[in-house]
């Protein structure tokens, strides 16, 4: 499982650039992505840095050409947090626009998605979004398993804590991200660092690609 966070200092960066985390980014923080990193695009709904679509899909082209199409692990369509039937008519325009750019579509499950409202024929990575309660359900995990039978991606946001990351990769997660690191990178990325190293010892649903 690949950890993914923002460029929060010169030693977060240089794990980006070995390839021990990767970069996650949004239209609202301006970060530069660390040269030869991996990368993902969110769409800053959840909070503050929504453009609004035009200028979200404009910025999303721009950091594509910018850092290139194959480091772009997934790029999250629009949403709404926390309305599944909502998630999915906002999502579903944008979801072939964002493969037209060559990069791997990705859908945020909300809670209740779990209700026939994921559009898998259109969807490359299925982000497991929503309440915290909902992201680690019975009923998220269910979902969890389904993508990856289905040969997706899985990512689990939110992730902050050895706890989470343990139920992320239970869950067959591909990949997570969390503001851990945003706040004392010196202290907390040696720790997740180890937690990192922890989950490669643990047995997965999936074996060792999860």
């Amino acid at each position: 499982m690949l950890y993914l966070a923002t460029p929060s200092g010169a030693e977060v960066r240089a794990a980006m650039q070995a390839g021990l985390l990767a970069c996650m980014t949004t239209p609202a923080q301006g970060n530069v992505i660390p040269a030869g990193a991996l990368f993902a695009c969110d769409n800053g709904k959840f909070g503050k840095g929504w453009p609004g679509a035009e200028a979200w899909f404009a910025w999303l082209k721009a950091t594509v050409d910018r850092y290139g199409r194959d480091r772009c692990l997934w790029a999250v369509a629009p949403d709404v947090p926390m309305n599944a039937a909502a998630t999915l008519a906002e999502s579903l325009p944008w979801l072939p626009q964002i493969r037209s750019l060559g990069v791997p579509a990705a859908f945020a499950a909300q809670d209740g998605s779990e209700h026939g409202l994921i559009p898998w024929h259109l969807i490359d990575a299925l982000f497991l979004a929503g309440s915290t309660q909902w992201k680690t359900s019975p009923a998220a995990h269910r979902l969890a398993f389904e993508a990856r039978e289905r040969g997706l991606a899985v990512h689990m946001g939110r992730v902050n804590s050895r706890r989470r990351l343990r139920i992320a990769q239970a869950f067959g997660c591909t990949s997570a991200d969390g503001t851990y690191l945003a706040f004392g990178p010196d202290t907390n990325l040696p720790r997740l660092l180890a937690w990192m190293n922890e989950l490669h010892t643990l047995p997965t649903l999936f074996g060792d690609d999860a």
